[in-house]
């Protein structure tokens, strides 16, 4: 395809979005979309400078290009979703290319001048940058990263604390077995289960081996468990939590918990941001 490497996930991404149902949370759909294309573990741990993944960046930047074409849009914050205009899409290759020409040319003119004062590796890397909205997820994955591990707990702690989880103990230490905390779930006025999570500060992938480790740790000590982790796990990982007829486990990556720590607001603050439009003042032209 012609254009930038990202392109070739804009066709992709729409199809996937249509199978979701229309919208999904960015880890949800990101992960959607690289099974769909079967891309293996190898390439999506490829990571850019910044220490994102390369394939999971480019997706990202195909969502940006599709949301300024008004075929997708974010209702709130960590939810993709597809408009009316996107659910009727059939794009072909070409017109991924023309959309993108068209929308470069409308709000990338400065990114367009910048590029050429750039050298040709650094032109080569443009769209390996972050998007200015989701820049600050960059920001907080290296802040968690810098904690120590027990204030990574305890930052966990707070977290699951806002999302519901009741009675929360932090457990980890010598003799833990994987174990750093213990909680309960609530569901109604008389159900409720315990639930057991781990937290790993990790820069890398999380194998399905540590999955396994920490089942084995559970057992007996709680109905449901739960990973949290600033990494990403691999795909074998992913299918490890789910694997048939043993109790499943939670898996929250770092896109995931970014997605929390927004929707919690937990050390973010929301800002506005406008956009130009230049359609409403060509009105005033004549």
């Amino acid at each position: 395809m012609k254009g930038p490497n990202f392109l070739k996930y804009c066709i992709p991404l729409l199809r996937v979005m249509k199978n979701l149902g229309g919208s999904g949370a960015t880890g949800e759909v990101v992960d959607a979309v690289i099974t769909d294309l079967k891309i293996p573990d190898s390439e999506v741990e490829q990571l850019i400078p910044s220490g994102q993944s390369r394939v999971r960046n480019q997706i990202q930047w195909a969502r940006f290009y599709l949301t300024k074409a008004g075929l997708m849009d974010s209702p709130k914050s960590g939810v993709w979703r597809l408009t009316q205009e996107g659910v009727e899409a059939k794009l072909n290759e070409e017109q991924v290319y023309q959309l993108f020409q068209r929308i470069h040319q409308t709000v990338g003119g400065d990114t367009k001048s910048r590029a050429e004062k750039k050298s040709k590796k650094e032109k080569e890397n443009l769209d390996n940058d972050i998007v200015e909205d989701e820049a600050h997820s960059e920001s907080l994955l290296e802040t968690l990263k810098a904690l120590t591990p027990k204030g990574f707990e305890r930052i966990c702690k707070r977290l699951l604390t806002e999302i519901g989880i009741h009675d929360i103990q932090i457990t980890g230490g010598a003799g833990d077995q994987g174990i750093d905390g213990i909680g309960r779930i609530r569901l109604n006025d008389v159900v409720n289960f315990n639930i057991v999570f781990q937290c790993k500060r990790y820069k890398e992938t999380v194998s399905p081996a540590l999955v396994r480790d920490f089942r084995g740790s559970m057992q007996g000590r709680a109905e449901k468990g739960l990973i949290l982790t600033t990494g990403r796990f691999t795909q074998e990982a992913q299918k490890e939590a789910n694997r048939d007829g043993v109790p499943p486990i939670e898996l929250i990556d770092g896109e995931r918990l970014v997605s929390l720590f927004e929707k919690y607001e937990l050390g973010l603050k929301p800002k506005t941001v406008y956009e130009l439009v230049p359609e409403f003042f060509r009105s005033f032209e004549s």
